[in-house]
């Protein structure tokens, strides 16, 4: 087991005492699953190589390398012990985009059109859901902000979500920070998320760690999870 107790630490939490080991109940916890998507691996419905721009090299290579492949094995942990996966992805209902948040709408990297039909909003072939998991479409950040996906946690009597996907720094963080002020235990998975930038993925995780959420690996995970 690696030290995730004392890993990811800000300045903030240098002194604290390591956190408590979580107990992970199979009625209890889900595994939620944010926002990979074709368009973020520039996936082609034709099946031609896409053409990745090369300042997403490195983004593109941890994807591909370790957070789809550690996101498929985790899933396939879940689904093993007949536990949760929720699945969310960015999704506009009309094809213009016009019901799109305010902060999808701004010019720049968040600019995002993603029509709810498109392949580019599709979820990766790699961890499409099973026929009876929730997918929960957003047109924000935030997986709970503008979805029911908090009623449907509470309704299912989940208390603990454990958190994989992209962009750590933007849809991870607000979905986190918003199951943390509805009061649920959160954890997440390192190895199973990525950012534009090893620098922005590593300065989130630390922002986030011993207040929002628990990081941990994958592996970590895998020993707290009921046999």
């Amino acid at each position: 087991m690696s030290n995730w107790k004392t890993a990811n630490r800000s300045f903030y939490y240098d002194g604290a005492p390591p956190p408590e080991d979580p107990v992970l109940a199979r009625a209890d916890t889900a595994l939620l699953v944010i926002d990979l998507q074709n368009c973020y691996l520039w996936r082609r419905p034709d099946g031609i190589p896409p053409e990745v721009p090369p300042e997403w090299a490195q983004f593109d290579a941890r994807l591909r390398e370790t957070v789809l492949p550690r996101t498929a094995a985790m899933i396939a942990a879940f689904r093993d012990r007949g536990m949760e996966v929720i699945h969310a992805r960015i999704a506009c209902q009309h094809a213009d985009g016009r019901d799109r948040s305010l902060s999808q709408k701004k010019p720049g990297w968040n600019n995002l059109l993603l029509p709810k039909d498109a392949f580019a909003s599709k979820i990766l072939e790699e961890v499409t859901p099973a026929p009876d998991e929730i997918v929960v479409t957003k047109t924000t950040d935030s997986a709970l902000t503008g979805t029911n996906l908090r009623l449907g946690l509470s309704n299912m009597g989940i208390r603990n979500v454990v958190c994989a996907g992209i962009f750590t720094d933007q849809c991870v963080s607000s979905t986190v920070r918003s199951l943390a002020d509805e009061s649920f235990d959160v954890i997440v998975l390192d190895d199973c998320c990525a950012a534009g930038t090893e620098e922005l993925h590593r300065r989130e995780l630390e922002v986030l760690n011993m207040i929002y959420c628990q990081v941990m690996r994958a592996d970590d995970l895998l020993g707290y999870l009921p046999d």
